[in-house]
């Protein structure tokens, strides 16, 4: 899939490589798909390594998991675990038998297979915002609920963007749609607005069944079809500390039985729902997860598992959730290290607590990305758009953190570190000696449009010149992009008769109710 992705492409990592088509809003690299060929950074030793297992395991066994889905509990009982009320004690080798039987990677398809994405491998791959109730944007400057119109413009956003490879939950929460049929709507936006990987709310079983259906009507598929590889995701989190609850749960073992992909990502802040030290949450982060994994082994042997992680610190002096910390890094890259011992695919996120598109929203944004690199992260939830600790969607934020995206896929790219005789450039050296420059040599003009990272959105102007450009600031230049994109957006294509077919199934969803609003 990356082979044929890179003879698509010119080579060089150019954003502008791609030709230009129209009067676009900006030029950008091409569809691909990045891999992280450095080696990860790994802060354990191989004593700390099975100390954290081993802390991960006593909870398992002695302390127990929660287990508030009737169900769950009984498949636990059924594979021999202990299970005492609703806490479930599972035994390691129980828990190490059934992550044996997990794929180290697997692949989601969405309607459009030329979007095929790989999750595991070298393979680091970006997601949209999810599940914001909040919007903020640069025309308002206000903080406003979420519409199905901003969802809709967010989805335009995930499709735009070639570094943005599946599409996550409710890019914001559309608030002005009723709950019990919100899904409907939301997804059919997301199967015609784009055509890439999409998500289901682990909610209740009708939002869930509804998804899949819809899913496999937009590919086109029988229902063999449909389970012979997975076609769509969730994302549960446990109720940490030490907790799953029931409708998570029930999603989760809907789409293990019908072999979709299914990621797990407890939600440890440090301090708050876990230990104070990273050690400690991480330890309980990954019990938390390694449960949910084993039970969808136990229900479908060889189930697509990813782990995730979303393990950070809060303010102590006021308790609320701080992200892109040095502690939040640090437990992603252990985590990373822990993902490798059991040999899952990870997840992680590109987060930060600030309530704007500024300054600290971008170095809190940067860590926490370069910490998903440094982890070996496969998929990185939330990789653009997001604010607030999650309580806000910003489309220049999106905007803003798409640039770092393409630079990361850029840094990654072989060019930059290549070595050939050409790279090395001898003759070029030797041409040039010790006066002169390189600009007007053959070498340097055979090379300079593809030589170099070019940005669509930051300014590289001296000040002078900015500001007799009229000394626009990064957001309100993202905001301008983010108008132009959305003046110029076509739909991906998609056949009118499954497009009939997909509207159909809203309708009657929606005439019989949709899915019931309390559990």
């Amino acid at each position: 899939m990356a082979e044929e992705t890179g003879k698509r492409r010119r080579g060089g990592g150019r954003a502008g490589n791609t030709q230009r088509r129209g009067n676009r809003a900006i030029d950008q690299m091409p569809w691909r798909f990045p891999i992280n060929l450095d080696k990860p950074t790994e802060p354990l030793s191989e004593d700390g390594i099975n100390a954290i297992h081993e802390g991960a395991m006593c909870i398992l066994e002695d302390i127990g998991i929660a287990i508030l889905n009737d169900e769950a509990r009984h498949i636990f009982k059924a594979a021999g675990c202990s299970v005492d009320g609703d806490i479930v004690r599972m035994g390691r080798d129980f828990i190490m038998e059934m992550l044996s039987k997990a794929p180290e990677t697997w692949t989601l398809t969405p309607r459009n297979p030329d979007r095929q994405i790989t999750v595991g491998g070298k393979y680091i791959l970006f997601g949209n915002v999810s599940s914001p109730p909040s919007y903020w944007d640069y025309g308002t400057r206000k903080k406003m609920s979420g519409t199905r119109e901003m969802c809709q413009n967010f989805l335009k956003l995930s499709q735009y963007f070639n570094c943005i490879h599946f599409v996550g939950g409710y890019p914001v929460e559309p608030v002005d749609i009723h709950p019990s049929i919100r899904h409907l709507d939301v997804l059919y936006d997301k199967l015609t607005l784009t055509d890439k990987v999409a998500h289901a709310y682990s909610l209740g079983k009708e939002r869930v069944e509804d998804v899949m259906e819809m899913v496999r009507i937009a590919g086109g598929h029988s229902h063999e079809e449909f389970e012979a590889s997975p076609k769509m995701y969730t994302n549960i989190n446990s109720t940490s500390p030490l907790k799953h609850d029931q409708p998570m749960l029930d999603g989760w073992m809907r789409l293990a039985r019908r072999n979709q992909g299914l990621v797990v990502t407890p939600f440890t802040l440090a301090g708050a729902m876990a230990p104070v030290t990273m050690a400690g949450a991480v330890a309980q982060s990954l019990a938390e997860g390694l449960c949910a994994v084993a039970l969808a082994q136990w229900i479908r042997p060889g189930a697509a598992c990813a782990i995730g992680t979303f393990t950070s610190n809060v303010d102590m002096k006021s308790g609320a959730p701080a992200f892109g910390t040095p502690e939040y890094m640090r437990a992603t890259q252990m985590t990373g290290q822990m993902a490798r011992f059991y040999k899952l695919p990870m997840r992680a996120s590109g987060v930060c607590a600030a309530n704007v598109p500024d300054g600290q929203a971008m170095w809190e944004t940067s860590n926490s990305l370069w910490s998903a690199v440094q982890s070996g992260t496969h998929l990185v939830y939330h990789a653009a758009g997001w604010l607030e600790g999650g309580l806000i969607a910003s489309p220049e934020k999106f905007i803003m953190d798409c640039e770092m995206l393409q630079q990361i896929q850029r840094y990654m790219e072989p060019a930059t570190f290549a070595t050939t005789p050409d790279d090395i450039a001898i003759e070029a050296i030797k041409a040039v000696g010790n006066d002169g420059h390189f600009f007007g040599i053959q070498h340097t003009q055979d090379r300079y449009e593809t030589a170099f990272y070019q940005p669509f959105l930051s300014d590289w102007r001296n000040y002078e010149a900015w500001e007799v450009a009229g000394g626009i600031w990064t957001a309100e230049r993202a905001h301008k992009i983010y108008l132009q994109i959305m003046e110029e957006f076509k739909a991906p294509p998609m056949d009118e008769a499954i497009r009939e077919e997909l509207a159909t199934f809203v309708a009657k969803r929606k005439s019989e109710g949709g899915a019931p609003t309390d559990f």
